[in-house]
């Protein structure tokens, strides 16, 4: 029972294998690569490999320990520290619908699916964060070595080739990820027609946020669109910030590496601190730092309160997004 029902997903079905949850009027289910198809069994394996630390090559970190659900699926932090101890260099994103996102981090060009994306955190070495690189056998072994992995792997994963891999891993992974959606905010109450969704002070603040061009780079049902601008957050002082935020470059300027892929905005008010570094300690901050050229006259209460109306309690609390069970769903 448990298995047929982890095989069967969700509700709405979209694919062999997996039944999306209802999406909302203008949500369409997001891409899936053709050669890593949705499952519930293997979406139930990538929740448990999200949460557990045996994903770091000393056990003392897990994907959820950088991207917690309460927060959006961030940490809280400026930066986080990698198993070595050393310190990340970029803030932790959240994951709200990133299953659409057609590029990934802060900054690589190259890196557009999930299963790729899922590789830096684990095997990367600038900087190390979860110290896996070279000692992929290792975390294979571990898994291998819990029954009820080999399980959930063997479902998951049917065929000749037995037992988990790196591979496996990032695919797993993968999916779960795609399934960390969002659309339950005021904001998007608002945008299908409830005209009383969002507060007076946040309706203003959507005026503001359009009329400050807020929306030229975060734009789209994300707010984010997935390019990278030089909009001078890493300038040495708030002068010279102020040179280019918001702004275009000059005619044959060299963008320097403070050069960033716009985040998305769904639970802004919840994924601090804020910017490429975490530098700022607020959204007034981070709004500030990177756009006050654009900013005189601006309501700054109101745009604020609009930031907060980006907010989706429904994200933060799903129990299917949660940490899972210590049982093994696929008893034995």
């Amino acid at each position: 029972m448990v298995a047929a029902a982890l095989l069967a997903g969700g509700a709405g079905a979209v694919g062999p294998g997996w039944r999306w949850t209802s999406l909302p009027s203008g949500f369409s289910a997001p891409p899936v690569p053709v050669d890593n198809p949705m499952s519930g069994v293997k979406v139930a394996l990538g929740r448990r490999l999200f949460y557990d630390r045996a994903l770091s090559s000393n056990g003392s970190l897990a994907c959820a320990d950088c991207h917690q659900q309460e927060r959006g699926f961030t940490d809280g932090l400026s930066t986080h520290p990698g198993v070595s101890g050393e310190m990340g260099v970029r803030n932790v994103p959240g994951l709200a619908n990133v299953a659409w996102r057609p590029a990934l981090t802060w900054t690589d060009a190259n890196l557009l699916s999930l299963e790729q994306q899922a590789m830096v955190p684990m095997t990367g070495t600038k900087p190390v964060e979860m110290g896996l690189g070279g000692q992929e056998g290792l975390l294979a072994q571990r898994l291998d070595a819990d029954p009820c992995y080999r399980r959930l792997f063997a479902m998951a994963f049917p065929g000749p080739e037995k037992g988990a891999d790196v591979g496996k891993v990032t695919a797993a992974l993968a999916a779960f990820q795609r399934t960390i959606l969002s659309y339950s905010t005021p904001y998007d109450r608002f945008a299908a027609g409830q005209s009383g969704a969002l507060p007076p002070l946040a309706a203003k603040g959507l005026v503001q946020f359009k009329s400050a061009g807020c929306a030229s780079c975060h734009g789209g049902r994300d707010f984010t669109d997935s390019k990278v601008h030089y909009v001078g957050t890493a300038a040495p002082s708030e002068a010279d910030g102020a040179a280019y935020g918001g702004k275009p470059l000059p005619p044959g300027f060299v963008p320097p590496p403070d050069s960033f892929r716009t985040p998305s905005l769904r639970n802004v008010a919840v994924t601090g601190p804020w910017l490429h570094d975490g530098r700022a300690d607020s959204v007034e901050s981070a709004i500030r730092r990177h756009a006050a050229t654009q900013l005189i006259g601006v309501d700054m209460p109101a745009l604020l309160a609009f930031m907060d109306s980006l907010t989706d309690p429904v994200l933060l609390t799903a129990p299917h997004l949660a940490r899972p069970p210590a049982s093994c769903p696929v008893p034995a």
